[in-house]
């Protein structure tokens, strides 16, 4: 059954003017939540932190597209799509006994928006779908405060402008920034926005080094050109993800602090990040992107989704609920526990985080 709190960010999307949202993809309660990331740490188990993780049933820490098609089912609602969607998990640091307590995930809606001069609506030649392999990172994990002047357009900037919050309230009214944490409870529910790339260099599949170099953002972020370094256009990805706070409320005071962190050992909010491995049927996906441009999917009265791009077979809530993957690292992902899963020390900044061994740890 759909949670509360899921519902009323399908609602909110659904109400929320995109008139570049292609198509929307909601995925309900998490796969797994555990320290594998097979876009970052490729091959590695553990990873360094904890990851939400929804998508594809067969993910694991060497992660191809042949074992994504193959995956039997999916969090997500649309069959075509088995990808792989992850990123930081959230905890509640207690101010009172100093643990940490797992919040629980209540959703992910991704919105694919046809952004772009090289989209066809505007003009260009058109945008394509993901080959099969390719993969991405938006975000970083050791950031801890923001870098560099808003609007001046070099990459970074644009990387550091494409992490965002919403604040959501009902006592009081909602707000909403880049990068950064809220300073009060959210009532309605904390959302978290990560926008990737749009922009791919025609060649790699992925990035050695940081997993971005071969994508790049458009000139305005989500409007604008391409870099002629990336020519291809591809839809823009956003995770819009939703944590209920609000349960830990009563708990602390806003004298305290915000009292969350990621699982990076972020306090600051800079670090959210996110990774996509695709696992789209790649001739339904750009059927999708060639018939389907600024279509939309409406919540009925029963608040399922209902899409109107004819291409996608929709799965049901339910069954998509109930695709389930049981963790390869056998540890307490949900605590309380004195320390975050992994060697991640709380690191505020502003200065970057250090990424700490098991070897030199020092908690």
């Amino acid at each position: 059954m759909l949670s509360t709190s899921f519902i009323r960010l399908l609602t909110l999307l659904v109400f929320t003017s995109f008139t570049d949202a292609s198509f929307r993809v909601p995925c309900t309660k998490p796969l797994v939540e555990e320290r594998l990331d097979p876009v970052n740490a490729f091959g590695k188990n553990p990873s360094r932190h904890v990851h939400t993780v929804h998508g594809a049933i067969n993910f694991n820490a060497n992660l191809t597209f042949d074992e994504l098609r193959a995956s039997n089912c999916t969090t997500c609602e649309v069959a075509e799509d088995l990808s792989d969607y992850w990123f930081p998990k959230l905890y509640f640091h207690d101010p009172k006994t100093q643990k940490f307590e797992a919040v629980s995930n209540n959703g992910l809606v991704v919105n694919y928006h046809n952004r772009g001069n090289l989209d066809k609506t505007k003009g260009g030649p058109g945008l394509k779908a993901f080959p099969p392999g390719f993969k991405m990172a938006s975000g970083t994990p050791v950031s801890r405060s923001k870098k560099y002047i808003y609007g001046n357009g070099t990459q970074a900037e644009l990387a550091e402008r494409a992490i965002s919050w919403e604040c959501l309230r009902t006592t009081e009214p909602s707000y909403s920034s880049p990068g950064g944490f809220p300073h009060t409870d959210c009532e309605g529910g904390f959302i978290s926005r990560v926008l990737f790339p749009s922009c791919w260099d025609g060649k790699n599949l992925d990035n050695s080094t940081d997993h971005k170099g071969h994508v790049a953002f458009l000139s305005d972020l989500n409007k604008g050109d391409c870099p002629c370094t990336h020519p291809v256009g591809f839809l823009q990805l956003e995770y819009v993800v939703s944590w209920d706070v609000h349960c830990f409320a009563g708990r602390w005071n806003e004298s305290d602090g915000w009292p969350f962190v990621y699982a990076t050992g972020d306090p600051t909010g800079f670090s959210l990040h996110g990774d996509f491995q695709t696992g789209w049927d790649v001739d339904v996906l750009q059927k999708a992107i060639d018939t389907c441009d600024s279509q939309y999917e409406e919540v009925t009265q029963s608040l399922g989704i209902k899409t109107t791009c004819s291409h996608f077979t929709v799965i049901p809530s339910e069954k998509a609920e109930s695709c389930k993957l049981s963790p390869v690292v056998k540890e307490d992902v949900n605590g309380p526990f004195a320390k975050l899963p992994g060697c991640n020390p709380i690191q505020a900044g502003p200065g970057n985080a250090i990424n700490y061994n098991a070897t030199d740890c020092p908690v």
